[in-house]
């Protein structure tokens, strides 16, 4: 489910933590389902848990979890968040497509790269 780039810079923890958005926003993960332990998850992927907490600290803080005390950690619902992820995607894409017009770029051409994509 998880895989860790030792290759990536970035931190192992924010590799976790992205991992588990795409999986709750394309609704692998289901909202009200429950996390993985944090020892297990730890166990699996050879980390450390110290680790796996600050990335479920960080999923919690933007939204995408939320913990019950004693029970462990479940799946916020998604629908918000992909909704929030959208308007920001299109935001700036929007910003994009206006950098690209002020360097001449046309909206034939801009309309041709997208769809050739």
């Amino acid at each position: 489910m998880i895989i860790i780039d030792y290759k990536d810079t970035r931190p192992i923890y924010e590799q976790v933590s992205e991992k588990f958005k795409l999986l709750i926003l394309k609704g692998v993960l289901a909202a009200d389902e429950q996390m993985p332990s944090v020892r297990n998850l730890a166990m699996e992927l050879s980390i450390n848990p110290n680790t796996i907490q600050k990335a479920y600290a960080d999923l919690e803080r933007e939204g995408f979890i939320y913990t019950v005390k004693g029970r462990g950690n479940f799946v916020s619902g998604a629908e918000n968040l992909l909704l929030e992820r959208r308007k920001s995607c299109m935001e700036k894409i929007l910003a994009l497509v206006k950098e690209a017009q002020e360097y001449g770029i046309t909206r034939e051409e801009i309309i041709d790269r997208i769809q050739k994509a």
